[in-house]
């Protein structure tokens, strides 16, 4: 994006600022807390090393203090050099301080990997003698967690040689991955993989069209280099996976989400039998835009009934500050402090990584969020779920830093949620059939980005880590196929993907970052669309619920923390609940359309 565009949205100045944490890569206090660490950790090691099994409560208490001390110390070492890679992807420097702190880390770790190791082999009655002692309460779900890992751990050596090792395994590869698509340009106007995302919701479309054309032939041309590193990070994942017996390759997953394999299932099942509400909304879309045949860069094509307008920073701001303020004033206050104590890094600018995300850090500081901000309603929304995160760190972070780190598929509850909070405050405000259309059109897009076309990777992902697995390394042409494939079974034929569409796995960074993560973002988006009918139903009622389940953070299972709220994960007619509301949100839509005349 150029300085006048930026200039323009008012996003110019809205830059984070990381010396909360350190003043820069040079600043001394890195020296001091690295030595620090590694002090902390020999003492660690030294005093209770071999002695797990015998120590009563309070020395248990005391040893999981002083890890956590270190842990968090490690934490800000490591968010800030993320941070800083992050808006530097292209900085040599910035990259081998990133990879300095990683070596530095795994060294540390190295030395109390003995804790959890030996805490998992506790005999389970000593175990559970220690863990009803009230002492240890506000650890007991953490030690739980802790034990769940048994089946899975190796020896000490072996799981210190991983650790160590770790640095120049998948997280070097996932570097390399941000690395590339940074540095790549677009089309004849040399222009960042954001820039040429945006066009695709263009209303013109030829120029989606050459949008699409233009990613397609700057990722073929890293198709070796991206090929390889997909490989490389699914190959990673095998041997690990094979090393500890994980039965297949999303078991890890389930297990880091606190999820019953049968639950995860239930929700691939249920959405996966509903492609047909995907299908029904796309074939409206083509008959609303008066097209013969939709193709894959129609996609995000705008209706023509919402007017299509710049987006400006503080409009933005206002936006998404009143829609949580009527929510929650305590919400509003938290999400007021990323704006006026710059906590965010806005413009999308060259050597910037894609996307959005908000890094939660560590308790004692705060979260930041990076956005890569366009001026259009997506990125209104955009703003609204990484603050949605942000405030759910916040607020989970009195949970402390090992009780904080809420799962994946609670991790999205508060971001889907803020997203719903800004729709609900838009929709009230049209009042003409063909703007309500537009809108609800639109939101309709975006849950099925979160929901349907979530599973659809998720699928992809079981078909080439399965492959990977049984058949070897996979070329170009049998990721693109594996990925129009799952992609075809979702869309059916309401949607044409063309050839060129089948490179497009190559940019999502979620599969080599997190490989089975996206199922997270439809376990959130379904949760959601139930909460927030309940909040529609009992009113302020709702929200002291709701605000307790985002501070409990990952102190206890989904199973436990949801109970306040009467869902049951373990009924797999749940998921139908919030499938029934987009459903529901369809037949709106085709009504509407009909109301105006277009259908």
């Amino acid at each position: 994006m150029d300085n006048d565009m930026t200039k323009k949205l008012g996003t110019e100045g809205v830059l984070w600022d990381l010396r909360d944490l350190y003043q820069g890569i040079d600043d001394p206090k890195i020296h001091d807390d690295m030595e620090n660490c590694q002090n902390r950790a020999s003492e660690i090691a030294g005093k209770y090393s071999g002695r797990v099994c015998e120590l009563k409560a309070d020395e248990l208490l005391s040893a999981i203090k002083e890890s956590e001390e270190l842990a968090s110390m490690l934490g800000k070492l490591g968010a800030f050099a993320q941070l800083n890679f992050a808006t530097h992807v292209t900085s040599p420097e910035t990259g081998a301080f990133l990879q300095r702190v990683k070596e530095f880390s795994s060294l540390v770790e190295k030395k109390v990997v003995f804790f959890d190791l030996e805490w998992a082999n506790v005999p389970d009655e000593r175990a559970e003698g220690l863990l009803s002692d009230p002492v240890l309460g506000h650890y007991r779900h953490y030690l739980q967690a802790i034990r769940r890992y048994r089946p899975y751990l190796l020896s000490k050596t072996e799981e210190q040689l991983l650790i160590e090792i770790s640095p120049v395994r998948s997280s070097s590869w996932v570097e390399l991955f941000e690395k590339v698509l940074a540095a790549q340009r677009f089309g004849k106007e040399l222009r960042t993989q954001e820039e040429v995302l945006t066009d695709l919701y263009s209303p013109d479309r030829s120029v989606r069209e050459k949008a699409a054309r233009d990613l397609t032939d700057g990722l073929s041309s890293q198709s070796h280099v991206l090929c390889h590193t997909f490989n490389t990070v699914l190959a990673d994942k095998m041997i690990d996976d094979r090393l500890r017996g994980y039965p297949d390759w999303i078991s890890s997953m389930n297990l880091a989400n606190e999820l019953d394999a049968a639950t995860v299932d239930s929700l691939i099942s249920a959405v996966t039998d509903r492609y047909d509400i995907v299908q029904r909304y796309y074939r409206l879309k083509q008959r609303l835009l008066g097209m013969k045949e939709l193709f894959d860069y129609d996609r995000y094509a705008p209706l023509p009934y919402l007017p299509q307008r710049v987006v400006y920073w503080k409009d933005a701001r206002d936006v998404v500050l009143n829609a949580y303020g009527k929510f929650s004033p305590k919400m509003a206050s938290i999400a007021r402090c990323f704006f006026d104590q710059q906590w965010i890094h806005a413009p999308a600018l060259p050597g910037k990584t894609g996307g959005a995300f908000a890094h939660p850090v560590v308790p004692q500081v705060h979260p930041y969020v990076l956005l890569n901000y366009a001026g259009n309603l997506r990125d209104v929304e955009t703003l609204a779920h990484e603050l949605g995160h942000g405030i759910h760190q916040v607020l989970a972070g009195r949970q402390g830093y090992f009780n904080s780190s809420t799962p994946l598929t609670l991790a999205e509850t508060a971001s889907v949620f803020g997203e719903m909070l800004v729709f609900k405050d838009l929709i009230k405000e049209l009042k003409r059939p063909e703007e309500r259309l537009g809108l609800i059109a639109s939101k309709v897009e975006s849950i099925f980005a979160t929901v349907f076309r979530q599973v659809a990777m998720n699928r992809f992902e079981n078909e080439i880590h399965t492959r990977r697995r049984t058949e070897g390394e996979l070329s170009p042409d049998e990721f693109s196929g594996l990925w129009l494939k799952t992609q075809r079974e979702m869309f059916g034929n309401s949607v044409t993907l063309t050839d060129n569409y089948g490179v497009w796995w190559s940019y999502i960074s979620h599969f080599v970052h997190a490989p089975g993560y996206v199922y997270a973002y439809a376990f959130g988006e379904l949760l959601v669309l139930s909460l927030y009918a309940m909040y529609e139903r009992n009113g302020a009622d709702f929200v002291p619920l709701y605000l307790d389940l985002l501070a409990a953070g990952g102190s206890d299972t989904a199973y436990v923390l949801l109970r306040p709220f009467d869902i049951d994960l373990h009924d797999p007619g749940f998921w139908h609940q919030g499938l029934d509301v987009i459903d529901e949100m369809v037949k709106e839509t085709e009504e509407l359309a009909i109301r105006v005349g277009t259908s």
